[in-house]
């Protein structure tokens, strides 16, 4: 029997712009709007993104080693809150990269989130608010949920400095 193959570690100098063979999930977007543009404003956000194939009805594109298919659908299609896309980021410089990206032409929301031009809704989640959300101490719990309640863009020193 042969070993299994081990998984290669993704390093910055390593983009990952693959859909994963793991995951055979892919989202299907409808969109109205013409998907030239639509893949140039996000791939133009997402350092690591490429575009598989693209005219102004169909395309799929990859952001962040996520794969998508997309379709300009007409305006009885829209996006809602009920399904958002998260994006994990370590840094403040990332949270204001993607957000400030995300919300030229859209709007900005509560709690990370924001709408970007299509109608499509972005959670520009720093790890470490998750990590402070779920603490397993409940005081410092409620402390970061509180002060991310009162935030739109999350500013991860806030954050830090409300648990202390």
């Amino acid at each position: 029997m042969a070993a299994p193959k081990k998984k290669k570690l993704l390093t910055k100098s390593q983009p990952n712009v693959s859909p994963s063979k793991t995951n055979p999930i892919t989202p299907f977007l409808m969109f109205n709007a013409n998907l030239e543009e639509v893949t140039k404003f996000y791939t133009a956000i997402f350092k690591q993104s490429k575009v598989i194939s693209v005219n102004p009805m169909q395309a799929e594109f990859i952001l962040n080693g996520q794969k998508f298919s997309a379709y300009n659908g007409g305006p009885e299609f829209k996006f809602s809150w009920g399904v958002s896309f998260m994006i994990h980021v370590e840094t403040q410089k990332e949270v204001d990269h993607y957000w400030n990206e995300l919300s030229k032409g859209g709007k900005e929301l509560m709690c990370g989130w924001v709408e970007d031009k299509y109608g499509m809704v972005w959670q520009v989640t720093p790890n470490i608010l998750l990590e402070l959300i779920s603490h397993k101490d409940p005081k410092k719990r409620e402390k970061a949920t509180q002060a991310m309640l009162k935030m739109q863009k999350i500013d991860i020193a806030k954050l830090k400095e409300s648990v202390k």
